[in-house]
Formats: C-alpha cells, sequence, structure tokens
C-alpha cells in the first residue's frame, strides 16, 4: 500500500524536523513525502532541505501565497501544490500538519484498517496536547472525527468526494461527503499523535468569523448552526466565540458566500446532523443511512 504524503509548511521551523523525524522513523515508511514550503520567512526550507538530501522519498517545493495564517484555503491550496508534484500511483493519500510527531506504528496501523476494512475512505488517530508534563487529548472534536491535521484518505474515496474543497470547513465537509458516499471514517484512537501546537493558537480572530461561515457553505441552515457554535464555544471554553460563529454565518448568507455542496446533499447532511443530535440527547434514534446504501 501507498502512502503519499503531502505537508504544507508555513514558519515550521520549530516543529518540521520533529515532524519528518518521526515520519522517517516509521514502522512502514511512506512512499513519498512533499513538504509544500508556503512563503516562509524563517529556516523552515533549510530543515527540509536536509532531510529531503538524506531520504530519497522526501521532497518539498516552494511557493508565496498570502502570509496571512488563516484555517480554510490557504492551507489546501498548498496541499494542492503538493499533489500537483507527485504522481498517481497511490493508495493512500495524507494531509498532515508541520507540528506533529507521530507514533511509530501510524502508518501500519492506518494501513492495516485500510486493508481489513475497504470500505473505510478516512482514517486516523487523534491528536494530544502537553499540559502539566502530560500528553492529553486536545478534545476539540468527539473520536467519530479525524482532525484536519491528520487526514489520510483512500484513493478511490478521495476521488468519489471531489477531494478537499478550498474553503473553511473542508476537514468536516470531506467526512460529510464520504459518509454520504457510503464510506466510513475511522478514528483510531489508540494512535495517539503529539500536536506540538494547539489548534487555532496562531489564527486571527478573522478565523473565527469564518467557522461560522463554514457552517453556512456546509447548508447546515440556522438552528444546526446556532447548536453547533454553542458546542464548540464551550469546547474550547471561549464564549464570545458563539458570538463570532453566529456573525459569521449570518454575514456569508448575507453575502450568498459560494457552497460547499449540492442541494442534495445539503439535505442529506442536515437530516444526519439532527439524528445525531438527537441521538445525544438520548432519544436512540437510528443513524440515518446514505441514500446509496
Amino acid at each position: 500500500m501507498n502512502f503519499y504524503i503531502v505537508i504544507p509548511a508555513h514558519n515550521e521551523a520549530e516543529f518540521i524536523g520533529k515532524t519528518l523525524k518521526s515520519l522517517t522513523d516509521q514502522s512502514l515508511l511512506p512512499k513519498k513525502i512533499v513538504v509544500v514550503n508556503d512563503h516562509s520567512t524563517d529556516d523552515t526550507e533549510k530543515i527540509v532541505k536536509a532531510y529531503a538530501e538524506e531520504y530519497a522519498f522526501i521532497d518539498y517545493i516552494n511557493i508565496s501565497s498570502n502570509e496571512k495564517h488563516l484555517p480554510g484555503s490557504k492551507i489546501i491550496n498548498a496541499f494542492y501544490k503538493g499533489l500537483e508534484s507527485l504522481d498517481d500511483h497511490f493508495d493512500v493519500i495524507c494531509k498532515y500538519d508541520a507540528d506533529l510527531i507521530f507514533p511509530k506504528n501510524y502508518l501500519e496501523s492506518i494501513k492495516d484498517s485500510f486493508t481489513t476494512k475497504p470500505n473505510i475512505g478516512i482514517c486516523g488517530g487523534i491528536c494530544t496536547v502537553k499540559k502539566k508534563e502530560q500528553w492529553v487529548n486536545e478534545g476539540l472534536t468527539n473520536n467519530d472525527h479525524v482532525r484536519g491535521a491528520l487526514k489520510a484518505y483512500s484513493k478511490h474515496c478521495f476521488e468519489k468526494i471531489g477531494g478537499l474543497k478550498p474553503s473553511i470547513g473542508w476537514d468536516t465537509v470531506d467526512e460529510l461527503l464520504a459518509k454520504y458516499n457510503s464510506y466510513e471514517v475511522k478514528v483510531l484512537t489508540n494512535l495517539r499523535v503529539k500536536h506540538l501546537r494547539p489548534t487555532g493558537k496562531s489564527y486571527a480572530k478573522k478565523a473565527n468569523h469564518k467557522q461560522g461561515e463554514a457552517f453556512y457553505k456546509m447548508r447546515y441552515g440556522w438552528p444546526i448552526t446556532f447548536i453547533a457554535a454553542l458546542k464548540l464555544a464551550f469546547k474550547k471554553k471561549q464564549g464570545i466565540l458563539f458570538i463570532d460563529y453566529c456573525w459569521g454565518y449570518l454575514k456569508a448568507k448575507q453575502q450568498k458566500s459560494p457552497l460547499l455542496v449540492s442541494e442534495k446533499e445539503g439535505k442529506w447532511i442536515r437530516k444526519y446532523r439532527w439524528q445525531g443530535i438527537l441521538k445525544k440527547l438520548k432519544l436512540n434514534l437510528t443513524p440515518q443511512q446514505s441514500p446509496h446504501q
């Protein structure tokens, strides 16, 4: 099983060496790794170049995009620049962040999951952060969601969902579309990945508005957006985020921002989300099946 890994990187000199070291120490080595150095002004390129000279399966490219570090299109555009530099002889394509330390059996475990259950379309471990000298679950999402920092896609799933959307919300809509197309999303909770920089630490306040924009673009509708915004603000323990998310949704709706899913997909997504909400309220409803099942 050929693993291709694309790592977008912007000023990651502090972490990228540790990430590449953990990937070159894997029990199952990737076939190819390409680091996309996006307008870095630190020693990111120097560190990556040293690894590329030592390991034949590591390469890098330099691009120059907007310096503003916001979630969404910037990182996915960088991912596609890396993907374009690779051939299509992969079985699994991975989009990994540049501030992670993977356990040695990480790729081998991902391979075992894809091999054992070919219906798995997206797979990954969980992110942990260091608190008081211990690595604990970052806890921003439930264990049914593979974090955007460490996504691995089977080739057929990646192609079926139309790849990744260059927009805020890309790492949620990919899983919704995978499930819509009858694929399973698998989180391997035993694979604990060290996340060296907590999610969103370097994001500007504008990123909070973009999260609300994502809810609109995925056709959540106002009721589900209200609940999702409240839940996410609670998880991050910042009440003001609820207002930011709602404002971002309403602004995107007013501006009629481009949507990420079709009307039919949006209808299914809303039903799927409502069933998840009701299930958590102990109503024990049967999860909605994909329209293709």
